[in-house]
């Protein structure tokens, strides 16, 4: 199938005002819940566009940042990400707030439901048997509608991101992400990632089910220079499907034969390990075993603000690592093992040994010996040149300039 032609910001301005209809907004306390800076969108048009559209009818617009668990925003970074600058924020958007979630921050949560045992061993097959409380951001309690504006990717934890993923791990306290992280980490990425109907899925549409507030939802699927190739407004359930249908055709590269060197290369917007290992993610499928598989981001210098000490502490480890030695591991926050399972990839425990099937080594401004301690390798970025990995997948060779979002698999997986 043929990938579709991107729309003009003239023909998302005309989609929105076409298929987002008012009336279902006339008079209603809006809160959009919008990506952070790590998601190729077009917000700046995006934003502009349903602010004049829905302006009018609306008693109120607000925004609230989905960070998950990623560092709060300044107003300047916000700005940039809606495409403002502060004299227009001032003169043209003075009534609408601009918000950062706080997952870790009880005050900022409420909780409104939970999913019980029998709810979590029945998703889980059986692998997990807890309760988990439902926390949401409590600034939900002051709208009458949710409408999140975001884009649909393959994703390693829950198959295809979007929808209400925004709601749960978006503007979610730490229980209910950390129990769907771990579960999709006993999945496996590779098992995950690119399939529309996951268990972790059902987590996050069972948890939205419990939001006492209407929920609406616009997605859309992009190109790397962030043009929609497609818009869909609905349901969250709705329209994150029918992205995601989308997104399986353009977002999927397919491969014939495995790779024993793959250069990924981290975008800026890839700022820390935390998110760069999509890096990863999105390449593991199409690594050969006993391959490398190298996360060149000369931009980067940390490993994650808010996770990194305890990333620190465990390093980067096969699944198995963790479940053949659980009681050591079980309190750590299983969102942050998670993590640590999906850049290190697949591989095996045995008697002590650890065996991970691809070798990881990261070109960044992490020095030498925090690689090692982390168990990951290391390159300086300074003795990569990109372009003696072009043009050689014949020789079993991958350059990918723009890793992350596209997801490589091979034509018979």
């Amino acid at each position: 199938m043929s990938t579709p032609t991107p729309l003009s910001p003239d023909q998302v301005r005309q989609w929105i005002s076409t298929n987002v209809p008012t009336a279902e907004f006339q008079g209603k306390r809006v809160l959009l819940i919008v990506p952070d800076h790590t998601r190729t969108a077009p917000l700046p048009l995006l934003f502009e566009a349903l602010h004049a559209h829905l302006g009018p009818a609306v008693s109120q617009l607000d925004v609230l940042i989905a960070l998950g668990t990623h560092p709060p925003m300044t107003e300047e970074q916000i700005d940039l990400l809606l495409g403002l600058s502060p004299e227009r924020r001032q003169n043209e958007f003075p009534n609408v707030g601009l918000y950062n979630h706080a997952w870790d921050d009880p005050n900022a949560l409420t909780t409104i439901g939970t999913l019980t045992k029998a709810d979590t061993e029945r998703v889980s097959d059986g692998k997990l048997s807890m309760d988990v409380p439902v926390q949401i951001n409590a600034r939900i309690n002051d709208y009458d509608t949710l409408l999140v504006l975001g884009p649909v990717f393959p994703h390693e934890v829950v198959g295809f991101s979007g929808g209400n993923k925004y709601f749960f791990p978006g503007i979610s306290g730490p229980e209910l992400l950390n129990f769907f992280h771990w579960l999709g980490a006993l999945i496996t990425n590779v098992g995950i990632i690119g399939v529309m109907d996951t268990p972790v899925r059902q987590v996050v549409n069972q948890a939205a089910k419990m939001i006492p507030v209407e929920r609406k939802c616009i997605t859309f699927v992009v190109a790397p220079d962030a043009s929609p190739y497609g818009l869909f407004y609905g349901t969250p359930e709705d329209a994150w499907a029918n992205a995601a249908g989308l997104s399986s055709q353009v977002h999927i590269v397919r491969k014939p034969k495995p790779f024993h060197t793959v250069l990924s290369c981290a975008p800026p917007m890839y700022d820390e390990l935390w998110v760069a290992g999509k890096c990863m993610y999105k390449l593991e499928p199409v690594v050969a075993d006993g391959g490398e598989l190298i996360i060149y981001a000369p931009h980067m210098h940390g490993i994650s603000i808010t996770h990194g000490a305890k990333i620190e502490a465990i390093g980067y480890h096969v699944r198995d690592y963790f479940l053949k030695q659980w009681d050591q591991f079980k309190d750590h926050p299983w969102g942050v093992l998670a993590h640590s399972t999906h850049v290190r990839g697949g591989g095996t425990f045995e008697d002590g040994v650890e065996k991970p099937r691809v070798q990881v080594t990261l070109a960044s401004q992490i020095p030498p010996e925090v690689c090692e301690r982390i168990n990951l390798g290391y390159r300086d970025p300074n003795t990569i040149d990109i372009e003696a990995y072009a043009d050689r997948e014949d020789e079993g060779v991958l350059l990918v300039r723009k890793a992350g979002e596209q997801l490589y698999r091979l034509n018979d997986q």
